[in-house]
């Protein structure tokens, strides 16, 4: 058996984790109990990472890089270089580095593509244009020419295949052709030649097949109804009279408007129908077919039979063969985007042996596939070395976010608000499904919608310093990324939380001030009201009486009721009441001041101590247990992560996650305030004769005062 790697430890945040700030730490990373990992899981979206890296590691594109994965690009990494301590010193790959012969030579093929062949180290910039590095390398293994750098004919067929049959993508960005594209060429040019060469010699002759054969069509159905009537006609001497036009059609004819031509002047007979009758070409031809007639007479009767003015059935019918092979030739026509060619172009492509070549240079482009596939290893080669150390300390151990060395993958930024910057922000996706687990972390969070031009995130921010008197939903503040960009930060949710020991501790007065507070409100508010309706009752009394009719003549003048007579006793009562509450006030604070006073002085500190710790007492207790416990676990698992641990963030390390403002070192301050309120010597007063005047009452009330 092997000996076991001895993986050292150091303890941060409550728990054990492990150091990898060795080589050998990473390589022997799969004989680690994974119950030691700090996280199984962590999402490719959400996370402050190089992308790529991510998705070159995350082998079955499920949107997680997992502990087997990781394992695996480590391995494959430490397996292509000559020591896995390059891993841990990151930055630029070094070719001297290298531990494989063939992909340190597809990295110096890289370099040379990229116009910088002397280079003695890749960079993951030099990787990242991979269009211009297949763009530098003669051959890229993608089958695609763009016949560069060949001969004139390699060119020109190159350009005449991608401007006829479109051209293909090659890995260096251009246009340009390949086998299939080639093979496609020559077949349909082939074809394309062949069936130029059987065009029919019974059209020879004829100035304009393409127009002749257009004006047969447009006309064949008609000429042949025409000799069809006059054999009919020859058939049955009746069917003379009845195949022309009868009279009720020309009576309605002559109801029609015919200029420009009517359908129902196209519908009569091409010409008069009789015995033996041939076809006039000139005269006696339906107005609705003169001008067909007159195509046809031009492109196909005068150049095959001269100048005539009429024609036969049986020339009808040789005119008709003639055509009808150049017909049957043209409908054979191949469909090739190479028809619009001219024929030469096509007989030089076949004559030759161009279409070898072609294939040729496809064949050598081919050949270098594996070169070209080399290109990726390397890729990913670099991003590994750049960047698997940094990730295994962010995922394996949290070395980054406990020493402070540096941000977390997970941490977003810095957002400003309330006079403090927090700096455990978190992207998050759905900031209602995020709060409800995030919730059990005991973290006191704010959700906020940043906002950028063009741009919006939501952000979790985790507040650990100062307190919460001010944060409130719609509250505004600027939350700054990684990158420095600034964004506009609005508050739209709270997970309260104890914040601090210092905010637990005053967390009682203020409650008891507020309280206060809000009472004092009611009661002024109570008493205006009170104030406005009897006003307002007296106003209309007042003027009842000033509106209301004197009385008749000789009718008694009409007196007000009597006033209510002054009850003694019920008063006399109301006033013990307030003696009963002024003495028992009184006689507590009596007792509490004489208590006091009998103290030495040296006591009376612990004395007001104790009373604090009373009150304070119990808030501190339970703010500090719910401090000490807080997890980073449940913030994390809410965003996707698989964090396996209780990753605690106790008092000490949570304070220094949110910084309050402070003023510089050195910085000068001057106290003089010139709008300050100024301070009257009259509240003291009263408070002071209220003190005392209770103080006496109590004293009356107990006997200890005579008067």
């Amino acid at each position: 058996m092997s000996t076991p790697h001895p993986f050292r430890f150091f303890r941060v945040g409550g728990f054990d984790q492990v150091r990898l700030d060795r080589g050998a730490d990473l390589a022997n990373l799969a004989q680690l109990d994974q119950k030691l990992w700090v996280a199984l899981s962590c999402p490719v979206k959400g996370v402050e990472f190089d992308a790529r890296t991510l998705a070159l590691i995350d082998a079955d594109n499920d949107g997680h890089v997992r502990a087997p994965e990781l394992i695996g690009a480590i391995d494959w990494a430490v397996a292509r270089l000559k020591s896995p301590d390059t891993l841990v010193k990151g930055g630029d790959l070094a070719l001297a580095d290298i531990g494989d012969a063939v992909l340190e030579s597809a990295a110096r093929n890289v370099l040379a593509s990229l116009g910088k062949p002397q280079a003695t180290h890749i960079s993951v910039d030099d990787c990242t244009d991979i269009v211009r590095i297949f763009a530098g390398m003669a051959a890229n293994g993608d089958g695609v020419i763009d016949g560069a750098g060949q001969s004139g004919e390699v060119q020109a067929a190159v350009a005449l295949m991608i401007d006829k049959l479109g051209g293909v993508a090659d890995r260096g960005g251009a246009k340009g052709v390949d086998r299939a594209t080639i093979e496609r060429c020559f077949a349909e040019a082939a074809a394309l030649q062949a069936w130029r060469e059987a065009m029919p010699h019974e059209a020879e002759g004829l100035p304009d097949l393409p127009a002749a054969a257009a004006a047969v069509k447009a006309v064949r159905d008609k000429v042949d109804d025409f000799f069809m009537r006059v054999r009919l006609a020859a058939f049955d001497g009746r069917a003379e009279a009845l195949l022309n036009s009868s009279e009720d059609e020309l009576k309605a004819l002559g109801r029609t408007l015919l200029a420009g031509g009517a359908a129902e002047v196209a519908a009569l007979p091409l010409a008069q129908v009789k015995v033996g009758a041939s076809l006039p070409l000139g005269q006696g031809v339906n107005p609705a077919w003169t001008a067909a007639i007159a195509a046809l007479r031009q492109h196909l009767i005068t150049p095959l039979l001269g100048e005539r003015d009429t024609l036969t059935e049986a020339e009808w019918a040789d005119l008709r063969g003639r055509i009808g092979a150049y017909e049957a030739w043209l409908g054979a026509k191949p469909a090739t985007p190479l028809d619009s060619v001219d024929a030469a172009t096509i007989q030089g492509m076949l004559a030759g042996d161009l279409q070898a070549q072609l294939m040729a240079l496809v064949a050598a482009d081919e050949a270098a596939a594996d070169q070209a596939a080399r290109i990726t290893e390397v890729e990913r080669l670099v991003h590994c070395v750049r960047d698997l150390a940094k990730l295994a300390n962010n995922f394996v151990s949290f070395t980054d976010f406990y020493t402070r060395r540096d941000k977390a993958t997970f941490q977003a930024g810095t957002l400003y608000i309330d006079g403090r910057s927090c700096d455990l922000c978190i992207k998050v996706l759905d900031p209602a499904k995020h709060a409800t687990l995030a919730a059990q972390a005991g973290v006191y969070l704010i959700y906020v919608d940043c906002v950028r031009p063009g741009e919006k995130m939501s952000v979790a921010a985790a507040v650990t310093a100062g307190d919460a008197d001010q944060l409130t939903v719609g509250r505004n503040g600027v939350f700054y990324d990684r990158q420095g960009r600034d964004w506009d930060a609005t508050v739209t949710k709270l997970v309260e939380h104890p914040i601090s020991i210092q905010q637990a501790f005053w967390s009682p007065y203020k409650r008891v001030v507020k309280m206060i507070g809000e009472q004092v409100q009611k009661f002024a508010a109570a008493k205006a009201k009170a104030s406005e309706d009897m006003t307002g009752q007296a106003v209309i009394k007042s003027s009842d009486k000033v509106l209301t009719a004197p009385p008749a003549a000789g009718a008694p003048a009409a007196k007000d009721a009597p006033p209510a007579p002054f009850d003694v006793a019920k008063f006399a009562g109301i006033f013990a009441a307030v003696g009963l509450a002024v003495g028992a006030i009184g006689t507590a604070l009596a007792s509490v001041l004489t208590g006091f006073l009998a103290l030495k002085v040296w006591q009376m500190p612990f004395a007001v101590a104790g009373l604090m710790l009373i009150i304070s007492g119990p808030a501190i207790a339970m703010a500090y247990f719910k401090l000490r416990n807080r997890n980073l676990g449940p913030i994390l698992d809410a965003n996707g992560w698989a964090v396996n641990t209780r990753a605690r963030i106790n008092i000490p390390f949570g304070t220094a996650l949110t910084q309050l403002a402070a003023l510089p070192a050195g910085a000068e301050r001057a106290l003089t305030d010139p709008y300050a309120e100024k301070s009257s010597p009259w509240p003291k007063v009263i408070a002071v004769l209220a003190l005392l005047a209770g103080v006496a009452a109590g004293a009356w009330w107990a006997g200890w005062l005579h008067l």
